[in-house]
């Protein structure tokens, strides 16, 4: 089972901070990752947010072959990967057994954010040079299960598509109810596209007055053309006038649908 990371470097990046999406959350905070969606001093808009996004989520995995998303972005600092460890968090707060897997295996994020070893994790997995139980790392919140991307491979997206990785989803899928996947934006590199016959479908994050109309439509046409299924679209960083607590904080709009 990977370890946890308690390392003084790890604590420093460890803020849960979505400067796209709406929370900005400490690392010198108590359990910062497990109390980020519940803590009472977070604003009230911020969690319902989240819960608003869960919910819209499961309606469109509803009638799905696969009950698995990937996170995924036109262009970089779109907010994906604290988007993706926040609404694993708030699903697995509705007694779902849920995986949040790293398949960013260029520039990982999240094991920063869960304070995670990358010593193991998907990379070795996919190489057969560790298994599953030792990969994961168990309950870095409750009901919810990491896996991170591991060591950096020279061939990321040969491995995302490969045999193996289908394996690991279809066991994935029979140990966990719902599966959500961090994956490198695709108008840099086609990694998202390989796995998008094996899941649900992609949650497409935009951010405002920064993704153009061109990289959406980019985007869009890149899974269009592997037959992929946009599961909605998800707006970030918009700005809210809403104060709470004297100051001003920004929060999730959705746009959901095909």
């Amino acid at each position: 089972m990977a370890t946890h990371d308690g390392s003084a470097h790890s604590r420093r990046n460890s803020v849960l901070e979505v400067r796209n999406g709406g929370i900005t959350l400490s690392g010198n905070e108590t359990r910062a990752i497990n109390a980020s969606v519940k803590k009472v001093s977070r604003p009230f808009q911020i969690v319902e947010a989240y819960k608003s996004l869960r919910t819209n989520l499961l309606f469109s995995l509803a009638t799905a072959a696969h009950k698995s998303a990937i996170l995924c972005s036109p262009e970089p600092h779109a907010g994906k990967s604290t988007t993706a460890a926040n609404l694993a968090i708030v699903l697995a707060q509705t007694n779902f057994k849920v995986l949040l897997i790293d398949a960013d295996m260029r520039k990982p994020a999240l094991k920063r954010i869960f304070r995670v070893s990358a010593s193991e994790g998907l990379s070795r997995l996919l190489c057969g040079m560790t298994t599953f139980e030792e990969a994961v790392s168990r309950n870095v919140a409750p009901g919810l299960d990491f896996l991170s991307s591991g060591p950096i491979p020279p061939n990321p997206q040969e491995l995302l598509g490969s045999e193996q990785m289908r394996k690991l989803l279809e066991k994935a899928e029979k140990e966990y109810d719902y599966i959500l996947i961090d994956t490198p934006p695709v108008n840099v590199v086609a990694d998202a596209l390989m796995l998008l016959p094996e899941v649900g479908g992609m949650l497409m994050l935009v951010r405002q007055n920064s993704t153009t109309r061109d990289d959406l439509q980019a985007a869009l046409d890149a899974v269009q053309r592997v037959d992929g299924h946009i599961l909605g679209l998800l707006m970030t960083d918009v700005r809210n006038k809403t104060v709470c607590g004297g100051a001003y904080y920004k929060s999730s709009d959705y746009v959901y649908g095909k």
